[in-house]
């Protein structure tokens, strides 16, 4: 019982646990950094060179070199040697295959590789380079598992494997994800560092641009790369290389012509027919498989007008044709695993080869000395040929002519036995000159490799040189392809720009229709219900848009809101959609004023205001641009005063606003006369108003040649007039008549400027919709009342919008980014007063 020692289980589960863990760390996981190979890869490396399956001798079974492996370097189960060895000779794994495999060796679809005893392997003509001077005392070696031979601890490894090939494995606590790079790339950045120490990952960066994977792809970014080279742990976004096809039936086919790495062909294809029958893809009429031996080439065909770049952001978001990754460059640095940075990792690899070229030269400068001395030792033997031929005639044995030599002449033994081994011809005079040009030689090769050893600056020219030799020998053009960041799939990538009409009620109801579902009409035509509304609930306006547009939604207090045109529900004509404050958040008891498009928040443009009591105030459309979820302050609104119309302005200089009252009166001047001010602000009067009149309206004056103003009233009275009849005035003048009002038209409800060609909507406060082209509407002067363009039934309903939309039979299908919403809630008194024309009021600043 003595040899008995007590231990507590936690101390000895946890030094076993940890011997275990270094034991798969250093021993089978993780690779080392100068050669870029696990023990598994280079052993069975290190047994195809023993056997000399070298890449132009022929090639042998796999099983015997998995048997090799197995018995004399790797005793581990031969599903692991085989698999190991098959991955080292796919050209879809390895950036620059180890193995030249003959037979089956999978295929990127998955396949698995026959079974050993069918197929043959040799090493690949790269692997030379990894193996090349291996005897000659360049690297250390170790037993193996049984003592019995010796294996390599590392391999000269002239490439820089690590990089080119790249790692992947899964230790105990810790893992490594190394991504291939290009051969070229790689020798380019690892020359510009052995000239300049002083570089960083950054300045590498400028030879070494990223991953080069064998599949190709596109990368999209170099963030993930940057942070990779410069800290060892980034995340790299890959996309497979895509083609649009386009057929002469009109067809459009997406090609997918690479990739990402390491993913199974048939895998994304079955991923996206499921997505196809599940109808989270909705637009492919068919899915086949065409590849072959020239590369990948899988067909997505398109139904007849489907917007390939839809269907292609759909298969972007829901598979792994984009897809992740993630790169960790952890690699043993003397047997310690450590995550190192790209330059650190060429600063190991430059080591390992100074260290391999110091050894070799001085493995052969330890060579050429020994044959220097056995060349002195001839050259002395010829010399004094005829006493040692009589000396060794008299021995009486050969251990005596030896001993006779090395104490007559001083030869040493290593001298006498070369002499006693010489062959008669080289008594020659023939061969006493080579003997002499040999020992000339070979005394210049030992100063040469003297002086390698003896200056550094040697060794490095000696290593740059060979470098340049291998990308001579094997580089190749980049695969995979780095371009700018391709944004993160948003929603509206998966959604089609197509045209649609906005609706919206008096209690905050708002739905999206397609605009194809309203047909065209001739004026004076009833119409056609558009929706179902709540008791007390009638819609106010309607207004053309597309999906990727975005409403800026401005409500009575003065604030602005964001929001997607596709964020508002799709519904059909009866129902009534949604209440805007479940989309955006409104605060309590605050109503929307005026909505207006936009694409995007440049500059260039500014945003026009009118309010109801005549304001006009103008800001850069730039200070919109940062809009959250809880809205952003837009204009400053006394308490009697209210937002009647937001415009942009998209040619400051050129553009002109028409403010019309709801008592028939209007005024017109540039809009380069409100100076610019603040989001903030109340801005400028731009409207002296009579008594009881208000503001109902405004619109902006872009084309003045070409365009018509179009004023509607609520009782469905409505006309064209030309612009040229509105005089061009000053800001703050009373104005002059837009339409005569009586009891039968009705209040002025809105304006618009149109042109021909286009076509309008009208729309009730019981729901009722006309569509109709703006030439049906007479063109009449401006002191008039105009004609019915709408019927409306009893003094119950009123017309409350009208809004323009483009011909069906026009090929333009983009929309006016200056169509807008116009929003009014209450009504107001009719009161006649007289028009000046020519009254103006001075202009005031409103503080």
């Amino acid at each position: 019982m003595s040899n008995i020692n007590n231990r507590y289980i936690e101390d000895e589960m946890k030094e076993s646990y940890l011997d275990y863990s270094m034991s798969v760390i250093v021993s089978r996981a993780l690779p080392d950094v100068r050669d870029g190979m696990k023990p598994v890869h280079r052993r069975i490396l290190f047994a195809m060179n023993e056997l000399g399956m070298t890449f132009d001798k022929p090639y042998k079974k796999s099983a015997r070199i998995v048997g090799e492996v197995l018995g004399k370097y790797h005793p581990h189960g031969d599903s692991a040697v085989y698999g190991t060895m098959v991955r080292m000779a796919q050209d879809f794994n390895y950036r620059y295959p180890l193995v030249s495999g003959h037979g089956n060796f999978g295929s990127i679809d998955g396949d698995s590789a026959a079974a050993m005893r069918y197929t043959e392997a040799r090493m690949a003509k790269i692997t030379t380079e990894l193996l090349e001077d291996i005897d000659k005392n360049t690297i250390d070696f170790r037993k193996n598992f049984d003592d019995s031979l010796d294996e390599p601890t590392v391999l000269p490894a002239k490439l820089p494997n690590l990089l080119i090939n790249g790692a992947t494995g899964i230790a105990v606590g810790m893992a490594t994800n190394i991504p291939p790079h290009n051969l070229g790339e790689v020798v380019d950045g690892t020359l510009a560092l052995i000239d300049n120490p002083e570089l960083t990952p950054m300045d590498l960066m400028e030879y070494i641009k990223g991953p080069d994977f064998p599949t190709g792809g596109i990368i999209d970014g170099k963030k993930g790369i940057i942070d990779a080279y410069l800290t060892g742990r980034g995340k790299v976004r890959v996309r497979g290389k895509i083609e649009i096809e386009e057929l002469k039936n009109g067809k459009i086919n997406i090609i997918i012509k690479e990739i990402p790495y390491q993913l199974n062909k048939s895998t994304l294809i079955e991923r996206i027919a499921n997505l196809v029958k599940e109808k989270k893809v909705t637009g492919i009429s068919d899915l086949r498989d065409e590849s072959d031996r020239e590369g990948i080439r899988v067909v997505i065909e398109l139904k007849k007008g489907e917007e390939p770049e839809l269907i292609l952001n759909k298969l972007y978001k829901y598979t792994e044709l984009r897809s992740t990754f993630g790169i960790i460059m952890l690699a043993l640095v003397n047997n310690t695993p450590k995550v190192l940075n790209l330059k650190e990792i060429i600063e190991e690899y430059i080591k390992h080869r100074f260290e391999v070229i110091t050894r070799r030269t001085q493995f052969n400068l330890d060579k050429a000395e020994k044959r220097a001395h056995i060349l002195q030792g001839f050259r002395i033997a010829l010399d004094n040929i005829d006493r040692i031929i009589e000396l060794i005639r008299g021995a009486s044995d050969a251990n005596q002519a030896r001993e006779e030599l090395m104490g007559k002449y001083a030869f040493s033994d290593v001298q006498a036995r070369a002499i006693l081994d010489m062959k008669l011809q080289r008594l020659t005079g023939l061969e006493r000159e080579k003997i002499e040009a040999e020992y000339a030689e070979i005394e210049k090769y030992i100063a040469e490799l003297r002086e390698i050893l003896a200056h550094d600056s040697r060794i490095y020219d000696i290593m740059k040189t060979e470098l340049i030799e291998l990308k001579e020998k094997y580089d190749d053009e980049r695969r995979t392809e780095i371009q700018k960041s391709r944004l993160e799939i948003k929603p509206e990538d998966l959604i089609k720009d197509e045209k649609v009409i906005l609706t919206f009620t008096s209690k905050g109801y708002v739905k999206r229709m397609e605009l194809s579902k309203y047909k065209a009409q001739r004026r004076g035509g009833k119409g056609v219900a558009s929706q179902n509304t709540i008791e007390d609930d009638f819609v106010e306006s309607i207004d053309a848009a597309t999906n990727h547009d975005t409403l800026m939604v401005f409500t009575d207090k003065g604030k602005v809101y964001n929001l997607k045109v596709y964020e508002i529900p799709e519904t059909s004509k009866q129902s009534r959609g949604r209440l805007m404050s479940n989309i955006i958040k409104l605060e309590e008891g605050e109503k929307i004023r005026s909505i207006i498009r936009t694409r995007d928040f440049s500059q260039d443009n500014e945003l026009i205001f009118v309010t109801k009591n005549g304001l006009v105030k103008k800001t850069n459309l730039d200070e919109y641009k940062n809009i959250n979820n809880s809205g952003l302050k837009a204009i400053k609104i006394k308490e009697d005063d209210d937002i009647i119309y937001v415009g942009l302005i998209e040619k400051i200089d050129q553009e002109e606003i028409l403010l019309a009252t709801k008592n028939g009166y209007s005024i017109r001047f540039a809009c380069k006369d409100v100076r610019p001010t603040g989001r903030d602000t109340m801005g400028v009067k731009g409207l002296t108003l009579r008594h009881g009149d208000a503001v109902v309206s405004a619109l902006l004056i872009k084309d003045v040649d070409n365009g018509r103003i179009l004023t509607i009233t609520e009782n469905g009275y409505g006309k064209r007039t030309r612009i040229d009849e509105y005089p061009l005035q000053n800001r703050t003048g009373k104005g002059v008549i837009n339409l005569r009002c009586n009891a039968k038209t009705g209040d002025v409800v809105s304006v618009l400027c149109v042109y021909d060609g286009e076509e309008l909507m009208a729309i009730t406060t019981s729901g009722i919709v006309i569509r109709m082209a703006v030439e049906d509407i007479v063109l009449y002067g401006r002191a008039t009342q105009g004609v019915i363009i709408m019927k409306v039934d009893g003094k119950d309903e009123k017309v409350v919008s009208i809004t323009r939309v483009r011909s069906e039979d026009e090929e333009d299908e983009n929309l006016d980014d200056a169509d807008i919403i116009d929003i009014e809630e209450d009504s107001y008194d009719s009161e006649d007063d007289d028009i000046d024309e020519e009254e103006m009021a001075t202009e005031e600043t409103v503080e």
